[in-house]
């Protein structure tokens, strides 16, 4: 099995408008439409067997709504290998009764964004989401480190993040974009001797810009093999998760880049689908 840990959709009606909004904002382009059949027809020609969408509220009132159609997609599209996550916002005040309702529909796990959500992950706003999701043994996966459509706006840094390991302790959370997008050296400092998971979503190869975009070429620059491999020896095989951010990284040329790698077969597994399939609890 080949799982993606971190993909997103948005419904039919409105995803041509969003990806085209995201896009702008990104100066990046989309490798899918944004619809479900869109990830499906990807993952077809890539052979990915499951593919987890990570809902975000970005407010407080969305929170019961994207869920309730988060909980719709899981019933409509999971023989098809897709499968949502719930979502959370930092200020909805019935978070400890929608999360046992999260738990209670079946969701593996919640998504948030702290940049997305104007809130520091190590807030006590967070903090207590993420103790009651642990206690309900839920999966938190969060966006991590600095964000490419919103520059310089810190939320969720490498030292947050281990604040947060530390006053949680140990639970089940993934940093997405390798534990911090383009803080990758903070995350190796202030990361290793935690019991986090990353994931390799959108922080591999090089950002295809839009063609009506300006960038410098060295900001397009994501991870290359060596940089990759360094924090492959600071977590280890068992502690990084295949993602991609479709529709905004390539399935095809993200799972490529984890099969080039100088390791094993036994860790490419462990990367593609093994720690997925045991923290999603896939028999």
């Amino acid at each position: 099995m080949l799982v993606d840990i971190h993909t997103h959709i948005f419904p039919d009606k409105m995803a041509a408008d969003v990806i085209d909004k995201l896009s702008r904002i990104s100066k990046s382009v989309a490798f899918t439409d944004g619809t479900a059949d869109g990830l499906i027809n990807s993952m077809k020609h890539t052979n990915v067997d499951l593919s987890v969408i990570l809902p975000v509220a970005t407010n407080p009132h969305q929170v019961e709504k994207v869920n309730n159609a988060s909980s719709t997609i899981n019933e409509k599209f999971s023989e098809a290998g897709l499968i949502s996550f719930g979502c959370i916002h930092p200020d909805y005040e019935n978070y400890s009764e929608e999360l046992h309702r999260i738990k209670s529909l079946g969701f593996k796990g919640i998504k948030v964004h702290p940049i997305y959500q104007d809130t520091n992950i190590d807030d006590i706003k967070y903090l207590r989401i993420f103790e009651k999701a642990a206690e309900l043994d839920l999966i938190v996966i969060t966006h991590a480190g600095l964000d490419i459509g919103f520059p310089g706006v810190i939320r969720c840094s490498p030292e947050m993040l281990h604040r947060v390991s530390n006053e949680i302790g140990n639970f089940k959370f993934i940093l997405a974009h390798m534990g911090g997008w383009k803080n990758w050296n903070e995350v190796i400092e202030y990361l290793t001797d935690t019991k986090v998971y990353i994931d390799t979503a959108f922080s591999t190869g090089k950002i295809i810009p839009r063609a009506d975009s300006q960038w410098k070429i060295e900001d397009l620059n994501l991870l290359d093999e060596s940089q990759f491999m360094k924090l492959f020896n600071a977590f280890g095989a068992d502690r990084i998760i295949f993602g991609t951010d479709s529709p905004w990284s390539s399935q095809s040329e993200s799972i490529k880049f984890i099969e080039s790698l100088p390791i094993s077969t036994k860790d490419k597994n462990k990367i593609l689908s093994g720690n997925a399939e045991k923290l999603l609890n896939i028999n």
